[in-house]
């Protein structure tokens, strides 16, 4: 799957987004990373197609995004729909937060993320399938 994931032709648009994450980017991944949360293993800018993920979890097909000012513009709420639609196909379930909430509850997000996490491990959630047989995506 390769021809989705993580493409070399996104690699450097996914190096300048680490370079240049939001303090609230920064503060949750300073709290995801090296496995810190439930033992899972996040991954920073990961790319799906031509999107690219804030923080992804590859073992639980889990994706979380933090919407900063961006994605309260004309036409962006049509754009993310768009770009969730698209990356839902594969599997990936999202949870979102804007900016606004990790700064003023940072204790809580990180309780809906450890919440989801671990609802997802105990569970057995059965994803969407990649790709419908027969359906092409074009990118």
């Amino acid at each position: 799957m390769t021809r989705f994931f993580n493409r070399t032709t996104e690699k450097e648009r996914r190096h300048k987004l680490r370079k240049n994450m939001t303090d609230a980017e920064n503060v949750v991944w300073s709290k995801l990373r090296a496995k810190q949360m439930c033992g899972q293993k996040f991954r920073r800018q990961y790319s799906v197609g031509v999107y690219v993920l804030d923080f992804y979890c590859p073992a639980l097909k889990l994706a979380i995004e933090i919407d900063g000012g961006t994605h309260f513009q004309a036409g962006a709420k049509i754009s993310d729909v768009s770009r969730q639609e698209f990356i839902a196909r594969f599997g990936i379930h999202f949870l979102r937060f804007t900016n606004r909430q990790v700064n003023k509850n940072l204790e809580g997000v990180l309780a809906h993320i450890k919440e989801t996490v671990e609802q997802m491990e105990r569970t057995e959630f059965n994803p969407p399938p990649p790709y419908e047989a027969g359906r092409r995506f074009y990118l």
